[in-house]
């Protein structure tokens, strides 16, 4: 097969969706790679290293599309992406539709088979092409959020870990998933007051399990949240649903009876955010913007401020998947691994995720591959 690999285009997106180190795997397997020029080079991976692992590197982003089968990325297609998919062609990436009409739109009129990385799905329930992006975030929301809390960032002059004789910052984290322990885990060891809200008392008590005794669980309702947020100096948004839109659990009256200088940060914010008054992205250029008196921080890829820690974390991921779909085509590989076909949500112009096409008022089309 032959697998492209673009440059990524969204802004401040320096992460790389295949090492050289997959290159040479698919070129070990027959396959052949092309590389767009820079690919690599905001994760710290030269064009030369992808040529000495057998990928052959083109100047334009217009030549890797045309002459592959199989399209791997890091973050959904942009706008000037979107002419350039073709029908039958595959691409394996994160594509967060659910908040995002015009992307699917593009996908559906490409006809192309989407396969998103959020929605494969091992039959357990977790996402492992997700869960180490989700361990980043959880964990940089927490250095994003002590660092916003500093005074001259409009925050509310706190730091998380107190000291001698002062009382710790109060961490409130909306979620016990991948994001929310990882957050958790980066909060007790700065030694901050937490607590963590999760619909699921299986969750709750994995956490009480594995975090320090003094972080304090509840289950999720309307009055555990608002008590908690109206406390909080920091608060992490960190529920998700598998291919739909976050939940909104932290309305803007919640947000408006918040202490002046306090911090949101809201890591579901790629699938529509669970905070009600982030409105809008940011990004890594100018991260946050006050409302309310409340420091709101909502950039959508938040792993991409740490590429090099990212790319490999993804590649880790993603490579056995990718090389599955290589070897056998997209149609058999799904056929064959039930996770890789919880996957796929656009089908040669079809909506196959549910959760995409409710959230859209699309039809929704199940495929089989027998």
């Amino acid at each position: 097969m032959k697998i492209g690999i673009p440059k990524e285009i969204k802004p401040q997106e320096n992460r790389v969706s295949v090492l050289p180190s997959g290159v040479i795997n698919f070129v070990n397997e027959g396959h052949q790679v092309y590389v767009e020029k820079n690919a690599g080079v905001g994760s710290g991976f030269s064009d030369q290293e992808y040529i000495e692992a057998g990928a052959v590197i083109l100047d334009s982003p217009k030549e890797v599309f045309e002459i592959s089968e199989m399209i791997i990325k890091v973050k959904e297609p942009l706008e000037p992406e979107y002419a350039l998919l073709r029908e039958d062609q595959i691409l394996f990436t994160y594509l967060h539709l659910a908040p995002d009409v015009e992307q699917t739109k593009a996908l559906i009129d490409s006809k192309c088979i989407a396969i998103a990385y959020e929605t494969v799905q091992l039959e357990n329930g977790t996402l492992p092409l997700l869960a180490p992006m989700s361990a980043i975030a959880g964990r940089m929301s927490i250095q994003v959020g002590a660092y916003l809390l500093q005074k001259s960032n409009n925050g509310g002059g706190v730091l998380l870990g107190g000291v001698p004789g002062v009382e710790p910052g109060h961490v409130v984290i909306l979620g016990a998933g991948v994001v929310g322990l990882n957050a958790a885990q980066m909060a007790v060891g700065l030694g901050a007051r937490v607590t963590i809200i999760s619909k699921t008392t299986d969750e709750l008590s994995h956490a009480h399990d594995v975090l320090s005794s003094n972080v304090v669980t509840l289950i999720s309702n309307n009055y555990n949240i608002r008590k908690s947020v109206i406390d909080a100096d920091l608060v992490v948004g960190a529920a998700s649903i598998p291919g739909a839109k976050a939940p909104k659990l932290v309305t803007e009256d919640m947000v408006m009876e918040m202490k002046s200088g306090s911090v949101l940060v809201d890591v579901a914010i790629d699938q529509g955010g669970s905070i009600e008054t982030i409105d809008r992205t940011t990004n890594h250029d100018n991260p946050y913007y006050v409302k309310h008196g409340i420091v709101h921080y909502s950039v959508p890829n938040m792993p991409g401020a740490v590429p090099r820690t990212s790319s490999f974390a993804l590649s880790n991921a993603t490579m056995p998947y990718a090389l599955e779909i290589a070897n056998k085509g997209a149609e058999k590989a799904m056929k064959e691994n039930a996770a890789l076909m919880k996957g796929l949500n656009v089908y040669k112009g079809k909506v196959t995720q549910l959760a995409v096409a409710e959230a859209q008022g699309l039809k929704y089309e199940a495929v089989s591959f027998c």
